[in-house]
């Protein structure tokens, strides 16, 4: 979408100029949904690049506030415990039960060519899920998601970038929790 803006010059200069610019608009059209399963009321999971590893059945929680990382993937990324912090609050887990954190971690995750750290808790929990991202990560990026399409969108580079959920893995999550 183009947007021209009118700037207003000093009386003794030259007449108004009109200036271009391009503004991105993050959105979602029906051809979105092509690849995707409807009707459907799945959550979003998908594979992102976390401390140089694809990370595969990461959910992305628009809902929540904070970033969690589960023990088995702390585990897995063979993270060192001196770069570990301490985290004193609790959280409560999707069943209702609270969960006390075991300590924090600032990871670094990439999206296309961009890497921002991240804030991950740790939680010593069962879930099917691996990790949390949540809004503070989408607010980051400047993204958008959408779990009726199944995507993440975000601006980078003067473009609309997107991050594809994976379905199958949602509904093997969804099995796994019951």
């Amino acid at each position: 979408m183009f947007v021209a803006q009118l700037f207003a010059e000093d009386a003794n200069q030259k007449p108004k100029r009109a200036r271009l610019e391009i503004q991105l608009v993050l959105g979602f059209l029906d051809e979105d949904k092509i690849g995707t399963i409807q009707p459907h009321d799945d959550a979003s999971v998908m594979t992102l690049r976390m401390g140089g590893y694809d990370v595969k059945r990461v959910m992305v929680d628009q809902g929540s506030g904070a970033e969690i990382m589960y023990l088995d993937l702390y585990k897995g990324l063979n993270l060192r415990p001196e770069d570990l912090t301490t985290y004193n609050s609790f959280e409560v887990s999707f069943d209702g039960k609270v969960v006390i954190p075991k300590c924090q971690i600032r990871l670094p995750v990439q999206t296309d060519l961009e890497i921002v750290k991240v804030d991950f808790i740790v939680v010593d929990a069962y879930s099917p899920y691996t990790a949390i991202v949540a809004r503070p990560w989408l607010h980051t990026h400047g993204a958008v998601s959408s779990t009726l399409y199944q995507k993440v969108k975000y601006p980078s580079g003067g473009q609309v970038k997107e991050i594809l959920g994976n379905q199958s893995v949602t509904r093997q999550c969804l099995v796994a929790t019951i």
